[in-house]
């Protein structure tokens, strides 16, 4: 199993922290989730309806083309899983870091999975297929739109396929491709869950042509979402006045969290929902803080450290505390 953000019954065995203690910082998932309206009942008692208007409204949303482009799936996740083996097997690039299900998932298909180096101009001769998580899970390192629809043009003329996940993107809608789902071999991930604080949902969004998205839902089947699911999404997509307010909330909450790292010394990248480091003292970091019962994203391959938002005055006030404890900790080890 891929290890991710979240498993905080883990951490609670393994640092012997009653799991009700804990600070949880590893998921990039708005604390402030969105107030879903109550739930109808039928949308417990009767299945999906898949002729309802729930495409529709993802197409307004991330404006797409129209809703012939746009698949609901049970959260991004089940994209992730299925479309490697719908596409042609060939080399695929894929950075090192990054979101950690695609190398797995696209070699389980028979694809060639090599590095991607996001400072290419131009792809190499022998890559096909490309991946792109923009802004990037962990990194949160961000490629232009002009740079990815020319990665897309070589791509396409070698008969592949380029894949981007926006599943952080919501803060900065006017840099997606969501627009451009029109081009063949274009295929654009979404996920609400992020964002709009609904990742208990499993709802996501496949953005591409068509004929694509035709098989796809053949290879996934019926009611892939379900119907208090589809309630809550829409209402989220709906209103545009929380969006608002939200996109203002992250950026200033976003920017306090780099603030408080960056005054212990570290030189942090971020998105509106999450910091991130590669300091040679991140991992000595993740346990220090662990061991006072906050849990952060630590990525062992590249000994860095991913940070989410806390949720109240309440928890940045402990955040803060453990951070200042955590870094006296650290330097006395070091002067001992």
């Amino acid at each position: 199993m891929v290890v991710h953000g979240g498993n905080l019954h883990e951490a609670a065995e393994r640092y012997e922290i009653p799991y009700a203690q804990w600070l949880d910082l590893s998921t990039g998932i708005n604390p402030h989730g969105y107030p879903v309206p109550p739930v109808p009942a039928d949308a417990w008692r009767r299945l999906p309806d898949e002729g309802d208007d729930f495409a529709a409204c993802a197409t307004r949303y991330y404006r797409a083309p129209d809703a012939s482009h746009v698949l609901p799936v049970a959260g991004s996740q089940a994209a992730i899983r299925t479309l490697p083996a719908l596409l042609p097997r060939a080399t695929v690039g894929i950075a090192p870091l990054t979101y950690s299900e695609y190398a797995p998932a696209f070699a389980r298909a028979g694809h060639h999975v090599v590095p991607l180096d996001v400072r290419w101009e131009n792809l190499p001769d022998a890559l096909t297929h490309v991946v792109v998580v923009n802004p990037n899970n962990p990194t949160a390192a961000h490629l232009s739109a002009e740079k990815l629809l020319h990665w897309h043009a070589q791509s396409r003329a070698r008969g592949g396929t380029l894949l981007v996940d926006e599943a952080f993107a919501d803060t900065r809608p006017a840099a997606s491709l969501a627009a451009s789902t029109h081009l063949d071999g274009l295929i654009v991930l979404r996920s609400p869950g992020k964002f709009f604080g609904l990742a208990g949902v499993r709802a996501g969004f496949v953005l591409g042509a068509p004929a694509l998205l035709d098989t796809l839902r053949r290879t996934l089947g019926a009611w892939t979402v379900s119907g208090p699911a589809r309630h809550a999404v829409k209402a989220a997509f709906a209103d545009e006045a929380w969006q608002q307010h939200m996109r203002v909330r992250l950026d200033g909450e976003s920017a306090r969290l780099v603030d408080l790292l960056r005054a212990q010394g570290f030189d942090t990248h971020s998105t509106a929902l999450f910091a991130w480091t590669d300091d040679a003292r991140a991992v000595a970091l993740h346990e220090a803080l662990a061991r006072r019962g906050v849990w952060t994203r630590l990525f062992t391959s590249s000994g860095s450290v991913r940070f989410g938002l806390p949720a109240s005055d309440a928890e940045w006030t402990r955040f803060a505390e453990s951070l200042r404890a955590a870094m006296q900790a650290i330097d006395t080890a070091r002067a001992g």
